[in-house]
């Protein structure tokens, strides 16, 4: 008699304290849709604004809703021994906790700061559960845009020149700044947050007035601002890139935005006739198309990435220089979204990738597993 395959629980971590709250909770919906209830028992777990866990009922209906109340407060414990999610119980004015459910692995959904920056990531690692994407460093620095830049260049990949600004520069001396911006890189420029996603607190800057209402903007969101200068008739080509130790690369496609740039509101707002368009696969030449591929595989590899990854890179429509733009470590993930959709494309449907990236998350946790964690001098002698 054939026993039947236990199911692996997934726990999906949604929400979070970050601007990117919203976007968070279209992808979870989205991929736990995705999920095949044959091989996997899904525990929605979301994270509020004000960064409290809580799991039970509806955490999706009741992050949208705003009614998290209702639902039960949770914490997951960096500790291995415990492996799962724990629900917290007043009790005479204690808090007790009881083990809610063990986790086999996480699939985290959370855009931006504490959730996409290497956080979350890092209270996984405590606890000794695989999860979905990029570890702590990788995650840190596709995060950290300016640090990412830096890595593409010591790597030989062309990014586009760049000054990080520091907010408590900015609110001090605010006329050196921009005296020091146009002189070194000129108009027009970006200025967006360091540590922030989905052009949330972006903007396109085409003097010192709107560098100055871009600068303020943008440090709304973080502490350092990174401000760029335009590429000439830039266009807009990503790819999707998954594995771990031997990465492959999508399909290339184009994003044709609403708007002057693909900015928030041309990502999630625009609809029907004036919605942004996605060219799949981009209408490149082929050795360009080819070359973006490379160049997203080097770019993760630098890294050292695992799991998924977008890759963004400008395409000068006046010079035909590319650039890698960033790194997106858990891009956003409605049936919509470029990354699955590049996926399709190119032959792996949106419910077999979710099935990859689970087992990717499964290899990657237990070849971390072979790493001893003790060591005895005088033991090591060949």
């Amino acid at each position: 008699m054939t026993s039947t395959p236990r199911k692996l629980r997934v726990g999906v971590i949604f929400g979070g304290r970050s601007g990117e709250h919203e976007v968070s909770l279209a992808s979870a919906r989205s991929v736990m849709g995705a999920m095949d209830p044959q091989k996997y028992d899904i525990l929605p777990i979301g994270i509020t604004r004000d960064g409290r866990w809580i799991a039970s009922g509806d955490p999706l209906q009741a992050l949208a809703s705003g009614e998290e109340s209702l639902s039960t407060p949770v914490a997951l414990l960096g500790d291995p021994s415990q492996r799962g999610l724990m629900r917290l119980e007043p009790t005479e004015g204690r808090l007790e906790r009881a083990l809610l459910a063990e986790l086999d692995v996480v699939f985290p959904v959370l855009h931006g700061p504490y959730g996409e920056d290497g956080t979350v990531q890092g209270l996984l690692e405590l606890a000794g559960i695989p999860y979905v994407g990029a570890g702590v460093t990788a995650s840190a620095l596709a995060m950290d845009k300016a640090l990412f830049k830096e890595v593409m260049r010591a790597n030989g990949l062309p990014v586009v020149r760049s000054l990080v600004i520091k907010r408590g520069e900015w609110e001090r001396q605010p006329e050196e700044v921009l005296a020091r911006i146009e002189a070194e890189l000129g108009f027009p420029v970006f200025t967006k947050p360091v540590n922030l996603g989905s052009s949330v607190g972006v903007s396109k800057c085409h003097d010192r007035t709107g560098l100055a209402r871009g600068l303020t903007e943008a440090a709304r969101y973080d502490r350092r601002m990174l401000v760029e200068a335009a590429v000439p008739q830039a266009r807009e080509i990503e790819v999707s890139v998954l594995g771990n130790d031997d990465p492959i690369a999508s399909v290339p496609g184009e994003i044709i935005p609403s708007r002057e740039f693909y900015d928030y509101a041309a990502k999630y707002l625009d609809s029907g006739e004036q919605a942004s368009r996605l060219l799949i696969p981009a209408p490149i030449p082929p050795e360009t198309a080819q070359k973006v591929r490379e160049m997203a595989v080097r770019a993760f590899v630098a890294i050292d990435c695992s799991g998924m990854a977008r890759a963004d890179f400008l395409l000068s429509g006046a010079t035909g220089e590319l650039y890698v733009n960033e790194l997106n470590t858990i891009p956003g993930f409605t049936a919509i979204s470029m990354y699955p959709k590049l996926w399709e494309a190119s032959g792996l449907p949106y419910p077999e990738l979710i099935d990859r990236l689970i087992n990717l998350a499964l290899e990657r946790h237990a070849d971390r597993a072979r790493n001893e964690t003790t060591y005895h001098p005088g033991n090591n002698e060949i």
